[in-house]
């Protein structure tokens, strides 16, 4: 797969917001300085996302499939663990490849 890089606070408030489709192996990768609990929402998202908990030693701590976008007012996705890194893919990514829990990223 290969995802973009979000790591200035400008890319990281952008995200995929207002984007029509993401590449089917497409995703993007926030990258965080200090690894903290971490909220995300799906304002002005067009398609669902898989999202991608990630810690300091690139180990999935915790995954919500299937986020559905959201206009007007949002709930937040919130990981329960501190973690460094957050993967946004297309809805389906992480059935389609068996991602698990523990699993750890390579980049």
């Amino acid at each position: 797969m290969e995802a973009e890089i979000a790591s200035t606070d400008l890319e990281k408030q952008q995200g995929l917001m207002e984007r029509e489709t993401l590449a089917q192996d497409g995703g993007m990768l926030f990258v965080f300085e200090e690894e903290k609990v971490r909220t995300f929402w799906m304002k002005n998202m067009r398609f669902p996302l898989d999202i991608i908990w990630v810690d300091a030693d690139k180990r999935i701590v915790d995954i919500h499939e299937n986020v559905p976008p959201c206009h007007g007012s949002c709930p937040a996705n919130i990981c329960e663990f501190p973690v460094k890194f957050v993967l946004e893919v297309n809805s389906g990514f992480v059935e389609r490849n068996k991602i698990q829990v523990g699993d750890t990223l390579e980049f």
